[in-house]
């Protein structure tokens, strides 16, 4: 079947003809602009001038005089405002860190009553009369007062009814809070995209400028579905004035059924909002037979496996393979999903295309830029960093450090046993130590000396050829980032806590990824569910077809509840439904072959049941369902007897005469060991090989052991070949408590002269082995 943008290039150019690079096409992502542009040199055949080409996003931001205001500036005017507030009110300021989860709930909900038109103050006022009703408790019987007692273990009427006053002088000050942040926003020449919507829907839009700039051609939109009042009240003002066309995807299966949640918003926008959709005379395609391969695995990474069999026809013909997609409703099956998809077919490089992006937060960078940050919040409260995290640093990828450096130093810091390393000692090292370790001294450095130890990384790799790709681009974003952060950190940090900053620069790197490289209209596309919209395949392959996944079982964190949601017209949980129905309905109405893929184990991240869209497609369509069910098959290695022949083995019986001629101790432990297994005893005392050694702050029963024994060969060895007496030993016994730490020093820390300050488990092994040692020299007295 013609692809969709593609009948849309075809009727721009039979309309507009070169007029056509005057007019604005506005899709709902970016993803479609090269398609359309492909589709629109293959229909003209000869070179032409494009349209512009935006997202919905960025025509209204062009539209708009104001500077897009990003995350953490709205946050930090938020801060400062609602402090302010609570200072009249007279009460103590907030800090940031107990805000920051605060804000970034009112902030999504601003934007999306900005989004949707709706009266903030209004909604603020109805929401304080609802929880000023709810802490009415006045109606419940002793009874029901008992019963809420017994059913929650933590409820407290005193406890509860102060809780339920903080929210309401919360939703009290909303309203002022709301306008507030706006102006002081404005008055910095910044927005939000919410306030754009907003702005353009209720202000003379067809007055502007940039509009104006289109006046010859038209605004085009293709491909919406569903619209929030702004946009609608937009979209129907251009209609009015004559500036827009609309270009809506449908299929007469859904749109003329009102049963069917898949067209809810189709009709809205064509029978209730009136917009004019160009294709209004299209064909059923979702009544024409569909073949739908559904797969039930066993486990969440297992979906992916069945990639090798379901493309095996793809790799075949491979000049096809544009035509295929692998959408991972579920985006953790990125990594799992680019392990297990072949890339070679009978040794040809098969083209890869991956749009969704390689997440910062998987990679060896965020590792050492979030272990950076670590030690950086040990430093604030110590001069001293664990053990473990200086291992964490001698072993990553990106220390630089060559194996023979850093197995001496771990060697020596084993030896020593510390669990707790000098600061001072690591600065003293050269290379990235200097760098890594330099201690930032406020929170106006943190980003600042963040880019200096990346920078310092990058350039080492970079003149050492080492530098991969992917490294490199996800380098380049990092730091594009963090400068960014540096922006608009610099006018706002200067009295937050340094920990804080830290906490900000960690969520925002987490949110970082690069797009990997590939031909977006070749090879195998594989890309998240929203990224199909407007897109065509003749293969569809859709991983994580969950329920709970699609549709998705949340709209996020609100302060608004469900019922004041409906009374405002504000997203609700079935609008996702309606939502994830249409994409998947559309993705599906032009494909030749459809392959669903589920996970039926249940787990905290799935519920084990095929989507319920799944569902209405078996009962409601007249698609052939073949239902396969993947097994990965586990081997297990049969467990086998390992023997040691030790008769005929020179090495062995030369190392055995050692302990029988008395050239090597043969301690209690051996023993033991040799009795309870022969096979360890042998790798441990003859071969040699022993577990690693690990720093630990448990001190062990054999090491308990060895401290004592130490203690007593201290105390005995001025006595060597003199006479034992009582009054020898109680000459001596005011040494105990000098040999006892001597010993742990020697044991613990293999240095029996330092000087330790012994704290919490220490001091209790002290103790221990002093009772045992006070035993011995009693029974020796």
């Amino acid at each position: 079947m013609k692809p969709f943008l593609q009948e849309v290039a075809e009727d721009l150019v039979s309309k507009f003809g070169p007029q056509l690079q005057y007019c604005a096409i506005v899709f709902n992502n970016k993803r479609p602009a090269a398609y359309l542009q492909k589709h629109l040199a293959n229909v003209i055949q000869k070179p032409f001038f494009s349209p512009s080409l935006y997202t919905i996003q960025e025509f209204f931001a062009a539209a708009s005089p104001e500077k897009l205001a990003d995350f953490y500036l709205q946050f930090f005017t938020l801060h400062k405002i609602y402090n302010q507030l609570l200072t009249e009110e007279g009460f103590e300021p907030i800090s940031s860190h107990k805000f920051f989860p605060l804000a970034k709930i009112m902030l999504s909900d601003f934007n999306q009553i900005d989004i949707d038109l709706v009266d903030a103050g209004k909604l603020y006022a109805d929401l304080e009369d609802i929880s000023v009703i709810n802490q009415e408790f006045d109606y419940l019987s002793p009874e029901q007062y008992e019963f809420l007692s017994q059913f929650w273990t933590s409820y407290s009427e005193g406890k509860h009814k102060k809780q339920q006053e903080l929210f309401i002088r919360m939703w009290r000050r909303m309203p002022k809070l709301y306008h507030k942040f706006h102006t002081t926003l404005k008055a910095q020449n910044y927005i939000t995209n919410g306030a754009v919507y907003k702005t353009l829907a209720e202000g003379p839009i067809t007055d502007l400028d940039f509009l104006r700039s289109f006046d010859e051609g038209k605004i085009i939109f293709v491909g919406f579905n569903a619209l929030s009042r702004a946009e609608a009240k937009i979209f129907s003002r251009l209609q009015e004035s004559g500036q827009a066309l609309f270009y809506f995807d449908t299929d007469p299966y859904y749109l003329d059924d009102p049963l069917q949640e898949a067209g809810l918003f189709l009709r809205k926008n064509i029978h209730q909002l009136g917009l004019v959709n160009v294709f209004a005379n299209h064909q059923t395609m979702m009544a024409e037979p569909h073949h739908v391969d559904v797969y039930k695995v066993q486990g969440q990474s297992a979906q992916a496996k069945i990639l090798n069999t379901v493309l095996e026809e793809d790799y075949v013909s491979n000049e096809d393979l544009g035509t295929t997609v692998v959408v991972l409703a579920d985006e953790s099956l990125l990594i799992p999903t680019l392990q297990t998809i072949p890339t070679l077919h009978n040794g040809q490089e098969v083209d890869l295309n991956v749009t969704m992006g390689f997440a910062l937060a998987t990679s060896s960078i965020f590792g050492l830029i979030d272990l950076w940050l670590s030690t950086q919040l040990e430093l604030l409260q110590k001069e001293t960093i664990s053990y473990h995290q200086v291992e964490a640093f001698l072993t990553h990828p990106l220390s630089g450090l060559s194996h023979k450096i850093r197995d001496k130093i771990q060697t020596a810091l084993l030896n020593e046993n510390h669990l707790e390393i000098e600061h001072k000692r690591l600065l003293r090292q050269s290379g990235l130590f200097e760098v890594f370790y330099k201690k930032i001294e406020n929170s106006e450095q943190v980003v600042s000396k963040a880019i200096d130890m990346l920078t310092f990384v990058l350039t080492r790799l970079s003149n050492a050829g080492t530098l991969k790709k992917i490294d490199a681009e996800l380098f380049v974003k990092t730091i594009q980032e963090l400068n960014r952060l540096h922006d608009t950190f610099g006018k706002h940090v200067g009295n937050e806590e340094t920990s804080f900053v830290i906490y900000l620069v960690q969520k925002a790197l987490k949110a970082i990824a690069v797009p990997l490289s590939g031909d977006p209209l070749n090879g195998i596309q594989v890309m998240g569910l929203l990224e199909t919209r407007n897109l065509n395949f003749d293969k569809v392959v859709i991983l994580g077809f969950n329920e709970g996944i699609i549709p998705k079982s949340s709209i996020g964190n609100s302060f608004i509840p469900d019922s004041l949601r409906r009374v405002y017209g504000l997203p609700v949980l079935e609008n996702l439904d309606a939502i994830s129905s249409y994409m998947v309905y559309r993705l599906i109405q032009r494909a030749k072959k459809i392959s669903l893929v589920y996970n039926n184990l249940t787990d905290e991240s799935t519920s084990g049941e095929a989507s319920r869209i799944l569902k209405q497609l078996s009962y409601e369509s007249d698609f052939t369902f073949d239902y396969h069910e993947l097994n990965l098959e586990v081997k297990s290695e049969v467990s086998r007897e390992v023997k040691i022949e030790k008769t005929n083995n020179k090495f062995i019986q030369d190392t055995l005469a050692l302990y029988l001629e008395g050239k090597r101790k043969f301690s209690p432990s051996a023993l033991t060991q040799y009795i309870s297994n022969p096979i360890d005893f042998f790798f441990n005392y003859i071969a040699g090989i022993k577990e690693p050694k690990e720093v630990s702050a448990v001190v062990e029963a054999n090491e308990i052991g060895s401290i004592l024994h130490k203690v007593m060969e201290y105390f005995y060895a001025d006595l060597k070949g003199s006479e034992v007496t009582s009054e020898a030993i109680a000459v001596r016994r005011k040494n105990v408590p000098r040999l006892i730490q001597r010993a742990f020093d020697a044991v613990m820390f293999n240095n029996p002269d330092k000087e330790t300050a012994y704290k919490g488990m220490q001091k209790v092994i002290l103790s221990i082995v002093n009772a045992y040692v006070t035993i011995i020299l009693n029974q020796d007295d």
